[in-house]
């Protein structure tokens, strides 16, 4: 049985799964990122936690690692999102060095992607795009049963015009649907401290809070019709903490989508909230590992998962938050 490593590395918190030859996810972990202590410490922290997760079953045949934002494959380094002097720095080659086996990296949201294709909400479609509301907007795109990468990064979703003029992004465009639909934005619009407090006070019927939800959920209608009328995906899979608002969010995003994908088959195109919670970025870096590295039980896989290795996934408790 070969064993796949899989790291998360998060401005708040390092998440850790392994996965088995089977899809079976066999042991998580998570433990702060503690960001202030320096860059090399969290390297050593992610080294660690990962260590320590797998040792109780074996010796890792393959190890990814997810991050936040943009990097540069080849030379192993971060073109960050985090707190600290990650620019520049390598990533791949200490992680790897501490764990003993080469790392392979992919964007967090794409990592969140491959998992909930294999073992979450995305199960049996071949073609399907995925966003993450979180802090900020990901995304990612999924061909013929395969993670779809472009030129590097595609996926970026996030920085669709949804508003014209509106707020500046960090990306140097404005009205990025990153700016208008993260949970920050949201809980300003709302009047409320944080995007959860926001999602309990539209629930108590807060009409505030209802209208930004409402408002967020059109501007992710508007941004996934661009990607629907472009690809006809099986299923659009919605996760990150943003959507456990639930139909708060998803139903203003199906009204927005049938508004504006005219020419596509938007009543055969299932719109779903993502299944596999925090864990999701561990998990699909330990998939990506496994099918990038030349596992050939996993890339023989393909895009549908059989119903043995669902049943397996499911038993491990994947299918809950």
């Amino acid at each position: 049985m070969s064993l796949h490593l899989g790291l998360d590395l998060g401005g708040t918190n390092i998440k850790c799964a392994v996965v088995d030859d089977s899809l079976r996810v066999l042991a998580t972990a998570s433990c702060p990122t503690d960001a202030a202590d320096g860059e090399a410490a969290v390297l050593a922290r992610v080294a660690a936690l990962g260590r320590e997760t797998v040792s109780q079953l074996g010796e890792p045949s393959t190890a990814g690692l997810a991050l936040p934002g943009h990097f540069d494959a080849g030379a192993g380094v971060l073109l960050p999102n985090l707190l600290g002097e990650w620019v520049g720095r390598p990533i791949a080659g200490p992680v790897g060095e501490a764990l003993g086996v080469p790392v392979s990296l992919v964007n967090d949201v794409r990592a969140l992607t491959l998992a909930e294709l294999r073992l979450g909400a995305g199960r049996g479609a071949s073609d399907l795009v995925c966003i993450a509301l979180g802090t900020g907007v990901g995304g990612g795109v999924v061909i013929g049963g395969r993670l779809h990468l472009g030129l590097g990064h595609a996926g970026e979703i996030g920085h669709t015009t949804v508003e014209p003029d509106g707020p500046l992004c960090g990306c140097g465009n404005r009205g990025c649907l990153d700016r208008v639909a993260g949970a920050d934005a949201i809980a300003a619009l709302a009047g409320q401290p944080t995007v959860a407090a926001a999602a309990d006070a539209a629930r108590g019927g807060d009409e505030t809070a209802l209208s930004a939800f409402a408002q967020a959920g059109t501007y992710v209608g508007r941004a996934l019709a661009g990607a629907v009328v472009l690809l006809w995906p099986e299923r659009v899979v919605v996760g990150g903490g943003v959507a456990e608002a639930g139909e708060l969010l998803l139903g203003p995003v199906r009204d927005e989508l049938r508004r504006r994908a005219c020419v596509a088959p938007v009543a055969d195109i299932a719109v779903v909230a993502a299944e596999l919670g925090p864990v999701a970025g561990a998990v699909g870096a330990a998939l990506w590992a496994a099918e990038s590295g030349g596992d050939p039980s996993l890339r023989a896989a393909g895009s549908v998962a059989d119903p043995r290795r669902l049943s397996a996934a499911e038993s491990h408790g994947l299918s809950t938050r």
